[in-house]
């Protein structure tokens, strides 16, 4: 029996997570080109260089639409269906960006987390990137919608894993309500606040600060910030 092999190209693709202080968001970009479908929505990538690690890759997406070196990435999941990229206009696309005879795109998606507030310099082909609230993520190019939602399944175990991960998506002091809200959003239900304060007050690096708000409507609720030279001690130590 014959076997037919494919021309396969491997691409990298990612998630970036950023956190409004009441819902996550996604980073997107807008792709140009292609009938009917200017300008869509999809998540930042590439085909990989030849030559180049697909960990480099992904850092090189992220460092070209954000302006931050090495951001801190987490493989998750490859994405090789053959009906992945069979959509007219996202051929189409493919051919126009790449110029290459692509039969099956693979794609290795990386989870990233960045402050929402942070200033990101773009340099990378799409000239035009935007946060969008996960609640209202339009239908995307490819399997996009797909390697979303498989994302917030591991950020989710990220978090639970590592603890540390949850405050690289806050200001560097914040609030117990505005580490509840991230958590709510991350885990897509209500939490209990008195049990959550509790929980909160048993970590050791999570440390309250001399400090409140200021020019608030309500009560001024303490500052605090996380310890994460500490963590990393303790973690090592156990």
């Amino acid at each position: 029996m014959k076997t037919n092999f494919i021309h396969t190209h491997l691409s990298v693709d990612c998630v970036v997570f950023g956190f409004d202080d009441k819902q996550l968001h996604i980073l997107l970009v807008q792709r140009n080109g292609g009938e009917n479908n200017a300008n869509s929505l999809k998540l930042p990538g590439s085909l990989i260089y030849e030559g180049e690690d697909v960990d480099d890759a992904a850092q090189r997406v992220l460092l070209e639409l954000t302006g931050i070196k090495r951001m801190k990435l987490k493989q998750f999941h490859c994405f090789a269906s053959p009906d992945r990229a069979n959509k007219p206009e996202d051929m189409k696309w493919l051919d126009q960006t790449y110029r290459s005879n692509i039969n099956r795109l693979i794609t290795v998606a990386y989870l990233s987390l960045c402050k929402i507030d942070r200033k990101l310099t773009n340099v990378s082909k799409y000239k035009a990137s935007k946060w969008c609230p996960i609640s209202d993520l339009p239908e995307m190019p490819f399997d996009h919608n797909q390697i979303v939602a498989s994302s917030l399944t591991e950020i989710r175990n990220w978090i639970e894993h590592d603890i540390s991960i949850a405050f690289e998506l806050l200001p560097n002091k914040f609030t117990i309500s505005q580490l509840h809200r991230l958590y709510e959003a991350v885990y897509d239900k209500k939490i209990d606040i008195r049990n959550f304060h509790k929980k909160i007050a048993a970590l050791n690096d999570v440390i309250p600060l001399d400090e409140k708000q200021e020019g608030v409507a309500h009560r001024a609720a303490r500052y605090y910030k996380f310890d994460k030279h500490s963590y990393n001690k303790r973690k090592m130590t156990i």
